[in-house]
Parts: C-alpha cells; structure tokens; sequence
C-alpha cells in the first residue's frame, strides 16, 4: 500500500512537473512573440471609404511592400464621414503607427488630423487626393487628375459635335475637383456642348442612381454624362438603364474598374480615363520606407498619368485587370 502511495505521488509530482514546466514554456515562446513584434514597425492607413475597389487595390498593394518588410498595416475605413476619419488618425498615432497613408474624405478638413500627427512627429503621405494645406504632409502620390477629365472631354468633342451635358460630382475630393475642371475647362472652348445640370454624389454607386434620375426629370435632353469617377458612372448608367436612356447617352468616368470595361466593351459607355491604384499604392509604400529611413523626398509630389481606355483598347485579356 505504502508503495502505491509513493508512485501515486510520484505521478502527482510529475504531472504537476510537466504542467510548470508546460507553462514556463508558453511564457517563454509569449515573450519571444513579443520580443519579435517589438521589432515589427506598425504603419496606418485611412481611406475615405473602402466601398469601392479602387481603394482595396491600394491598399492591397501598400500591405504587400509593408507586409515584405515584415511590418504591420492597420487599416480604418471612416465610410465618408469627416469626423470619423479625423478620429481614426488620431487614434492610430495613440496606437503607436510610425506613418500614415491618407485618402481624404474632405481635402479642405483635414487639417485637425495632419497637425495631431505632425505634433506627434509621425509622417502623412497623402494618396489619390491632395490635401489643402500640405505643410503637414510628408509626400503626395495621385494621378493626373486634372488631365484625366481633359482626356474624357478630348475624346467627346473627336465623337460629337455637341450636346447637353450632366456632372456627377464629389466637392470634398480634390482628386474629383480636379477632374471635373478639367472636362469643363476643356468644353468651354467649344459652344456646341451646354452644361445643363449637375449634382453631388459622392462617387457611390447607391447615391449617383438617384442623382442621376432626378437630373433626367429636369432635363431629359441629357445626352452626355462625365462622371468623376467610375463608381459613379456606373450609378448613371443603372438610372439611365430604367429610364430607356442608355444607348443615347454618352457616359465618361475616371478609373478603369473591371466592370466599368465591361460597360465600354458592350457599348453602353464611352470612355474611361484608367488610373494605377497598383502604382499609386506600390509607390506610395516605397516613398515610405524611404521617409522612415530619414531619406530625403525629392519628390513631394508624385504625379502619376492616366490612360484614356475606349472600347478599341479593352479585350478579354485585359477586362479583369487593374492596373
């Protein structure tokens, strides 16, 4: 009996053993996690929305050269609103990110957000859109906006002698601004196309249907339709679509998303002004690293060019692809 009772404790003593000893180990491989993500830089990035691929696209790619670095990327998403993207800036700086990629909801409001991370000293690349005051921002990447709508308008004045012409718009996105002052600067010279309604939408889908049908109550003679973006596009085309329009209007947008190419492809929209949010992205995370490694930005400002994709340049090979 003495015996079983001094193996039955031996047991005891051996499980207690194992599960210190089980323990010390979990503690140890815990604090060597932490010790390894001690050294793993965390950098931000808030978009104005994430309901519209083109942004997940950048992001993707940013989180690939970050990933590559063995960093981390925490992304917000403030779905439009000001206020809350202001709140997300914030928040990441308390977070501890070392820099922070920025899409503004508003070009003109930010400010409260840039001097909380210029305070923090935690450097800002602006990306798509510019801000207003760029005191704040260590670098800016965006495409050529301004030419993008120059490039839509080109191409309605090679295939119309004129028209009457709606805008589909977004007042807070300098990168949309842009756009739309570069189709109308172009039309001016030519008085054959009337600009006869415009409208906000926010570049969503859900509010430029809607924008759209009220514009064709007040002015079913509409025949043209410049889009600040492809989103939006597609939004005028759903409402054109139910109103029988479709095929006598002409639709222009801005970015090149797949489905924008399926539309050009069947006929049911004119041209597309393509941009590289793979490039934007890609770019934007090497200028980056380079700002982290105290580097010198020789280039504040990145500009990047659009291409004008019409139905002759879109095939099968390339009607999935972003660029």
């Amino acid at each position: 009996m003495k015996q079983d009772k001094k193996i039955f404790w031996l047991l005891v003593a051996m499980m207690i053993a194992g599960i210190v000893a089980e323990g010390v180990m979990r503690l140890i491989e815990a604090d060597y996690s932490a010790r390894q993500n001690e050294h793993r830089r965390k950098l931000g990035a808030v978009y104005m929305t994430l309901n519209n691929p083109f942004y997940e696209i950048i992001d993707e790619e940013i989180r690939a050269v970050v990933e590559n670095h063995g960093d981390v990327l925490i992304s917000r998403d403030p779905a439009l609103s000001v206020e809350r993207q202001i709140a997300e800036v914030k928040e990441l700086i308390e977070g501890g990110v070392e820099l922070i990629f920025i899409n503004p909801v508003d070009w003109q409001e930010m400010e409260p957000a840039l001097q909380a991370a210029y305070q923090a000293e935690v450097p800002v690349i602006a990306i798509d859109t510019s801000v207003q005051d760029d005191r704040f921002i260590a670098c800016t990447v965006v495409s050529d906006n301004y030419e993008a709508g120059v490039q839509c308008a080109q191409h309605l004045i090679a295939h119309s002698g004129g028209g009457k012409v709606a805008l589909l718009k977004h007042a807070g996105a300098r990168s949309a601004v842009d756009r739309i002052r570069g189709f109308r600067d172009t039309l001016g010279k030519y008085p054959g196309f009337v600009i006869v309604d415009e409208e906000e939408c926010l570049g969503q889908l859900e509010l430029a249907m809607p924008a759209m049908e009220r514009m064709l109550k007040r002015h079913p003679e509409i025949d043209i339709v410049m889009a600040l973006n492809d989103p939006a596009a597609l939004g005028a085309i759903a409402a054109l679509q139910n109103a029988g329009r479709l095929d006598a209007v002409q639709v222009y947008g801005v970015d090149g998303v797949p489905e924008t190419k399926e539309m050009i492809a069947a006929g049911h929209m004119a041209a597309t002004a393509e941009q590289s949010p793979r490039s934007i992205g890609h770019i934007a995370a090497e200028q980056a690293y380079d700002i982290l490694a105290g580097k010198h930005v020789e280039k504040p400002q990145i500009t990047l060019p659009t291409h004008l994709l019409t139905r002759d340049d879109i095939s099968a090979d390339n009607i999935e692809e972003w660029d």
